[in-house]
């Protein structure tokens, strides 16, 4: 015959179960899961009519966002899903869009929670234009429901699509174009922002003999690198005529590069014409300061 099991209380200060004795604390809102918490915001639509789950995006908007990081998180997911098709559908050619939070460059797409730009701080900052996009939008779609009377009006819409929307995603592509070459510094994963991503190479300039002026020394021998200038200090000034880069400090603020563009031209393309510009001025600046 087997011996019977020992009994609980040789087993030290550990309680039997299912009892232990460390107790923890409930789980709240704030402390869930994200896919949880998701799940959550996601069972207050109704299944009913479109009028309600308006309401409930516009609730969504005004209130349960509002209370805490983690459930704004969960609340911007579902409005931005819901309303990107119809935030799409009123950008104009020649102009794109991109209002999604991407990964950094140089980094991988599995970059740890931890990192110190928090998925609320999006480095892309046409999502910001969305964000607004939205607010507007929750705002006409519930006052329409509820009244007959109320028209929506068109040029609630026009400052967003005529100008804060391609200046957005211009300076997003300046972001992406010019850390590509090496003239624009993006935050890393780790939190820190390089300094100097890829040297730009100057000829040194030496007077003549003739006194015609300066001539640059054709010998490459003698090259001097640049750090590249933060992002954050970074700005767009748009029109329709011409772009430039304005960079902005605690002392002063300036546009250092302007090229003109055309109704017709796209926005890469004055993303690429202003990132040449910017490469000539910080080879004509080195030491310009920011770090």
């Amino acid at each position: 015959m087997l011996p019977p099991p020992p009994p609980y209380i040789d087993a030290g200060p550990v309680s039997p179960p299912p009892f232990p004795t460390q107790s923890r604390a409930p789980p709240t809102l704030s402390t869930l899961s994200p896919n949880i918490l998701l799940r959550i915001v996601y069972e207050t639509f109704s299944y009913g009519r479109v009028e309600k789950q308006r309401k409930v995006l516009y609730w969504l908007t005004i209130s349960l966002r509002l209370t805490s990081r983690s459930i704004y998180i969960a609340c911007m997911h579902v409005l931005r899903s819901t309303y990107l098709q119809a935030y799409a559908a009123l950008i104009r050619p020649p102009y794109t869009t991109d209002p999604f939070p991407h990964a950094l460059p140089g980094t991988s797409s599995a970059a740890p929670s931890s990192s110190s730009l928090l998925p609320a701080q999006s480095v892309q900052r046409e999502t910001g234009v969305l964000d607004l996009f939205i607010a507007l939008k929750v705002r006409e779609d519930v006052w329409a429901d509820d009244s007959e009377l109320h028209l929506e009006r068109e040029e609630s819409f026009k400052d967003l699509f005529d100008l804060m929307q391609p200046r957005a995603r211009l300076e997003d592509l300046v972001r992406v174009y010019g850390h590509r070459e090496g003239v624009v510094a993006v935050p890393s994963s780790s939190g820190v922002t390089p300094l100097c991503t890829t040297p730009i190479a100057s000829s040194p300039v030496k007077k003549t003999f003739s006194g015609m002026g300066e001539s640059r020394s054709p010998s490459g021998a003698y090259r001097s690198a640049t750090s590249p200038l933060p992002f954050a200090a970074l700005s767009v000034s748009y029109s329709p005529r011409a772009v430039g880069i304005v960079l902005s400090t605690r002392q002063w603020k300036k546009r250092i590069v302007e090229v003109p563009r055309t109704r017709e031209e796209t926005l890469e393309m004055s993303a690429k014409k202003l990132v040449r510009e910017l490469k000539g001025w910080l080879a004509a600046n080195p030491n310009h300061g920011l770090r």
